[in-house]
């Protein structure tokens, strides 16, 4: 059974699910067209895209997950919740949909994550949309210092048991207030300790996974960088600041960026503006299964 049940006001979507290697994994599917796979990351959920999916699911498919232990999906007890984990899953649920000339869009977590899948599945992707992100080992004092004070024994006790991404560092990562009924959706999604074991090890896995993203960097310049890739960013992000959009901008061969009025949830802060510069983006695209190759 899924945690709690969204407001239909707020989240006027079907809920789909899939049986994973994982467990039961939830997922809306909205719209016809090309698809377009949205991937959040920490604390957040598919919830996270209902702004941008309400605008563009007149033009496109629309498919966003939760991993388990997030959103509505199961929380099962036997699960890594390592990153590599989640994009396993993903990559089971692309394959089990068959999406083909696929955009990947992917923010915080949600960036590694699509793009190991990207890497993996190149085949049948047609373009990236990426901001607020990374891809590489952490490299930044700000990065490190984060990852160890959140992976200590006392904040990994407050995220557990206080639901601390939720109610303390989430709303001071957008720019303008979340209503009272959104922030419900955060945190029931989240309710109980079990179910926070995935918020609280994200964290963790930015030393854990060191080695995990250093193969994903190597695979992404070798295989990634002719790829079309649109990257909104927040400007006002404190854990993702303007260096890494620069390093993306430098990495990738095609690129155009999306400089936001926004903190590091960019859904939340301006989700209007990436639905338009998405659509302009995808429909300035060259005809699908014309990639150029890597």
């Amino acid at each position: 059974m899924p945690p709690f049940t969204p407001d239909r006001r707020l989240f006027p979507f079907e809920s789909r699910w899939f049986d994973s290697s994982a467990g039961t994994v939830h997922y809306i599917d909205e719209g016809v067209g090309d698809p377009i796979l949205f991937l959040h990351g920490n604390p957040t959920w598919s919830f996270l895209y209902r702004g941008i999916i309400i605008r563009l699911k007149k033009r496109f498919r629309c498919i966003a997950i939760d991993y388990p232990g997030f959103g509505l999906s199961e929380a099962p007890d036997n699960y890594g919740y390592a990153p590599a984990d989640h994009a396993g899953v993903v990559r089971e649920l692309v394959k089990h949909l068959d999406l083909q000339n696929l955009t990947i869009m992917g923010q915080d977590w949600g960036g590694p994550i699509g793009l190991r899948v990207a890497v993996d599945e190149t085949t049948r992707l047609r373009a990236l949309v990426m901001g607020n992100t990374w891809y590489w080992p952490i490299d930044t004092l700000m990065s490190k210092t984060f990852a160890y004070i959140m992976s200590s024994t006392p904040l990994q006790s407050q995220i557990l048991r206080r639901n601390l991404f939720v109610e303390k560092i989430m709303p001071m990562m957008v720019k303008y207030p979340l209503a009272d009924e959104v922030m419900h959706h955060y945190r029931e999604a989240l309710s109980t300790p079990t179910r926070r074991v995935g918020a609280a090890e994200f964290p963790r896995q930015l030393i854990e996974s060191t080695l995990w993203l250093g193969d994903l960097m190597d695979e992404v310049r070798d295989r990634l960088l002719n790829v079309p890739i649109l990257l909104p960013w927040g400007l006002h992000d404190l854990t993702f600041p303007q260096p890494y959009l620069e390093r993306f901008r430098e990495d990738f061969k095609v690129s155009q960026v999306l400089r936001l009025d926004a903190k590091h949830y960019i859904q939340e802060d301006a989700p209007g503006e990436i639905a338009e510069a998405m659509q302009g983006f995808l429909d300035g695209l060259p005809p699908t299964g014309s990639l150029p190759s890597a």
